[in-house]
């Protein structure tokens, strides 16, 4: 053999008369390879793999075959290499075994493999040392039965059986739309091609850097404002394009530490912001140990604590059964929300929001810590929630002026509250005896008695020496039919108390349904049977979102994400939901994944998109909660949010109304590294998806494809363009 000279260029150098014996040879090889895939494939089950071994088997590329040609010649020539060929690969030889009556099938499991080359930030290992490792508790199945998981089939099963590729289409009757409601136009834009990957990613050039959120951060259209009297700079102003460049990351940046332990500390690298310390660390929000934030759970109201706090609240009226009738709340301005994150030891999920104003890392220090916030803030337009969906609204000492321009901040409490629910307000008019307290108690108690709330106690407590005060909102009409004040009136019959999108606030309030069956004419069940019982008001006489009657269609959804998340999610895809506590689901409908994850330790935000059947007030009915969203603008959070995003079948919906670029780059600004984004949807949007993905240096884990369906999952990494780039 000449020197540089391969096997395989001796054998193409060779005379025609070696063809026929090597052609034999090729047949040969590729029987023995097809008897072993035939063996293979009876011993090995979808649901004994895990993405992050090493794989049994996935889809070769073009050069990946040529070599196996290339070895399978060699090793036919040569007699001194007798090893056995390797398992053929799923895909290379499904053309020659499918069958035309079973669709297609296929998948992808990616080895775990280095990090991608090239400029990044921060490092992928997080330090870990002794006093410090999380004791890794084993977290509850979403179902405790343990046999029914086993009888539930393979994590991706065959046509006949697949709960992943199912309800996949919605209706629209009777469901009307978020736009809708509010006559906000969502046309679909003219088709066109897929979206174009940039030939470089750049970093943000902006003045928020590592903190950027493009609609809360758009300078050019905020610094142009007539007026921020009412806050109109801390509200969205969107860019007219989203953005396509990426977040950069703190210097330092490491994986965030595990809840619970989150809840009392963070990496001050992952935040690294003091102002909340300087002006509230005597106040026991927040404080700085080495290289952590330490949260010892005080506040401006509860110095000792919160659940002291939280205690005193339901000893001063005991019908606010914590974790029972009391089940989803909303903190309005929340500081970095200790009140929620110690509901969660009382079954009480919160939805606490803030604006980013000069204690601007006050719901980024919540979302680090692991509890649910938004960033948002009460100024000219409704907040992005149905009507009476919260059973309880807290303020403690949120700086809100409710009793100022005809009460139009509190009426718009009043709008989201329950009928029946509750408003505590721990603030200095409520025990203080300062004239500028005792005139604002005055005001509140006159306008509150005016909207029919009633004043059901008032509390000071000891430790904290703080005072609470309790207003009831009424169950029904009574009070509203015999008031002796129209002010403030009542709203026209033409206003939609769940139109929210860009609506501007009102200062009327708005009558109950007066039909018994109606939503809000009863209380919830308690927690947690509502979460899987279909509210009362849904009829069977109606369709619901995939075309069932609505209780049924409902109850379908519920045991078809079990069934998902069970047989796929838990085993399949090789998550460890310890290191999981912040997930979003981009397109959640009726709420069922997040209601199949319930007896987790993590929380789920539901977004309803804005052009999608209306079903965020079932969500909030079953104990969960979310919010109204359009994905073709950017979502009200920190960048580095969330630990999982689940996206079933919404970037096939946003790409009829806007390059599906946008979307993509948002995901990546909102997940943390080290995160992942689960995609369901068709192949061909999947594709799309994958491609954009891939030149983010996200990392495919798993890729399947069953017909014109697919699922990706996908993990992001800490890969950031080089500065020097931008």
């Amino acid at each position: 053999m000449a020197p540089g000279q391969t096997r395989v260029d001796v054998v193409r150098s060779g005379s025609y008369s070696c063809c026929s014996a090597t052609t034999a040879a090729v047949v040969f090889v590729g029987l023995c390879l097809v008897g072993v895939w035939m063996s293979s494939s009876t011993l090995v089950s979808p649901a004994e793999f895990s993405p992050f071994q090493t794989p049994l088997w996935r889809r070769p590329t073009e050069t990946e075959r040529d070599t196996e040609v290339k070895a399978s010649i060699a090793r036919a020539e040569s007699a001194d290499e007798q090893e056995e060929p390797p398992a053929v690969k799923q895909d290379a030889v499904a053309d020659t075994t499918e069958r035309t009556d079973q669709p297609d099938k296929k998948q992808i499991v990616a080895e775990p493999k280095e990090k991608p080359d090239g400029d990044h930030q921060g490092t992928d290992k997080e330090e870990t040392r002794p006093d410090e490792q999380d004791v890794i508790e084993p977290k509850e199945k979403p179902d405790d039965q343990e046999q029914e998981a086993k009888k539930g089939g393979d994590v991706f099963p065959d046509a006949g059986q697949a709960e992943l590729f199912n309800q996949t289409a919605t209706g629209q009757a009777p469901w009307r739309t978020q736009a809708s409601k509010s006559d906000k136009e969502t046309n679909d834009k003219e088709q066109t091609t897929a979206s174009s990957v940039p030939d470089s990613w750049k970093l943000c050039d902006v003045e928020t850097g590592a903190d950027y959120i493009p609609c809360l951060d758009n300078m050019e259209v905020i610094r142009k404002l007539q007026h921020d009297e009412h806050y109109e700079h801390r509200e969205r102003h969107c860019p007219e394009e989203p953005p396509t460049c990426l977040v950069s990351l703190p210097k330092g940046y490491r994986s965030p530490i595990k809840w619970p332990k989150s809840r009392d500390k963070i990496w001050y690298n992952n935040v690294p912001n003091t102002q909340l310390v300087e002006f509230k660390g005597h106040q026991n929000w927040v404080n700085i140990s080495g290289e952590h934030l330490i949260f010892p759970g005080g506040g401006t109201q509860f110095k000792r604590g919160a659940l002291h706090y939280i205690d005193v609240i339901q000893e001063a009226k005991k019908d606010v059964a914590w974790g029972k009738r009391s089940r989803v709340i909303l903190d309005v301005g929340c500081g970095v929300a200790s009140f929620g994150g110690y509901l969660f030891d009382r079954d009480v999920l919160t939805m606490s929001f803030a604006p980013k104003d000069e204690h601007e890392a006050q719901v980024q220090f919540a979302l680090e810590r692991g509890i649910p916030a938004i960033s948002a803030v009460m100024g000219t337009k409704r907040l992005p929630f149905p009507s009476r969906v919260y059973d309880i609204v807290h303020c403690a000492r949120c700086r809100v002026p409710w009793h100022i321009e005809g009460g139009i901040l509190l009426i718009e409490l009043n709008r989201v509250l329950r009928p029946g629910g509750y408003f505590v307000w721990s603030a200095t008019p409520v025990y203080q005896k300062l004239p500028e307290d005792v005139e604002i108690w005055k005001a509140m108690t006159a306008l509150t008695s005016s909207m029919c709330w009633k004043l059901v106690n008032k509390v000071k407590e000891k430790i904290n020496n703080k005072g609470v005060a309790i207003f009831q909102k009424p169950m029904d009409n009574r009070c509203y039919d015999t008031r002796s004040s129209s002010d403030p009136p009542f709203c026209g019959e033409y206003d939609n108390p769940d139109a929210v999108w860009n609506i501007s606030l009102h200062t009327c309030i708005h009558k109950f349904p007066r039909n018994r069956t109606s939503r809000g004419s009863r209380w919830p069940e308690e927690w947690p049977l509502r979460v899987e019982k279909p509210p009362y008001w849904l009829k069977s006489s109606e369709a619901g979102v995939y075309g069932k009657p609505a209780p049924k269609d409902f109850q379908e959804d519920y045991e078809h994400w079990k069934r998902v998340i069970r047989n796929s999610y838990m085993e399949g895809l090789g998550i460890d939901w310890s290191a999981v506590r912040n997930i979003m689901d981009m397109n959640a409908v009726y709420g069922g994944f997040a209601a199949a994850l319930w007896k987790m330790k993590v929380w789920v935000i539901n977004v309803v998109p804005i052009d999608s059947a209306d079903t965020l007030p079932i969500i909030y009915e079953r104990g969960l909660f979310g919010i109204y969203h359009d994905w073709c603008e950017s979502f009200s959070t920190y960048p580095r949010t969330y630990d999982l995003v689940h996206a079933n079948h919404i970037f096939s919906h946003v790409k009829k109304r806007c390059e599906l670029l946008g979307p993509i780059v948002e995901v990546d600004r909102i997940v943390r590294p080290g995160g992942r984004l689960i995609v369901r949807d068709d192949m061909e949007t999947i594709s799309e998806v994958e491609s954009v993905v891939k030149s983010l240096h996200w990392e495919v884990r798993l890729l399947y494809s069953q017909g014109k369906e697919g699922l990706m999952f996908v993990q992001k990494t800490m890969w950031r363009p080089n500065p020097s780039s931008s």
